[in-house]
């Protein structure tokens, strides 16, 4: 049975209730979205120094299984419970199911897409080394990760689009606007780089508080159908 969901609007961007990501067969319902901010001290693609900057809307995406999978744990715990408890999203980024995140960029100025992507991945390199998970492959995973945004400009409306797969691979697109292709630019093949990429944004240390909130917030009435 499909999920029901409804779709939302961060910050003037909309996402839709239902997607299907690039390079799954699977039909994704919306989980929840919020707007990913940086402090400029500490973010190069922002120039108006002193200000904390909203770059990117985000869009979470789960595959309809991902509610029998949640369910059992999780269904009738209410909104304030799940957003203060870790081990609900990091059952979310680490389940056995499909996801799919969705990055919008609102900031009024184009980038290089390279450089969200170093930036990107010096955050999940520390994550990675601090919990003793980051290897060889690890190190080989990110820069193919960085090899696949290079040349690539975001603009306002642009996206970065990335699929987890519940056997660790993780397909990276990219759309000039809100569209969604049917496939990647890139399949990196390691499990610890395609969790900690949307741990980045629900784990403990998220860029998107709001992504969070929204999600806990939604997910009471979802989990009603796989309990």
């Amino acid at each position: 049975m499909a999920v029901s969901s409804s779709e939302l609007t961060v910050e003037g961007i909309v996402f839709p209730p239902v997607i299907r990501p690039p390079g799954s067969d699977r039909s994704h319902f919306l989980a929840g979205g919020g707007a990913f901010a940086f402090w400029v001290k500490v973010y190069a693609l922002c120039f108006a120094e002193g200000n904390f900057v909203k770059i990117a809307a985000i869009g979470v995406y789960l595959e309809d299984a991902a509610v029998a999978s949640l369910a059992g744990k999780w269904a009738g715990k209410s909104a304030d419970e799940l957003a203060s408890d870790p081990a609900f999203f990091r059952d979310v980024y680490t389940g056995e199911f499909e996801k799919f995140t969705r990055v919008t960029f609102i900031w009024p100025k184009t980038v290089a897409a390279e450089e969200f992507a170093a930036k990107v991945m010096e955050s999940r390199v520390e994550y990675l080394k601090a919990a003793g998970a980051y290897t060889d492959a690890e190190a080989v995973a990110v820069e193919e990760f960085k090899a696949a945004l290079k040349n690539q400009r975001l603009a306002p409306g642009a996206s970065v689009l990335f699929t987890h797969s519940p056997a660790g691979v993780l397909t990276v697109a990219f759309s000039d606007d809100s569209s969604v292709p049917e496939t990647g630019i890139a399949a990196i093949d390691n499990r610890a780089l395609c969790e900690a990429v949307l741990e980045s944004i629900i784990g403990e240390r998220s860029v998107s508080p709001a992504t969070k909130q929204s999600i806990a917030t939604r997910a009471p009435e979802i989990l009603k159908g796989g309990a």
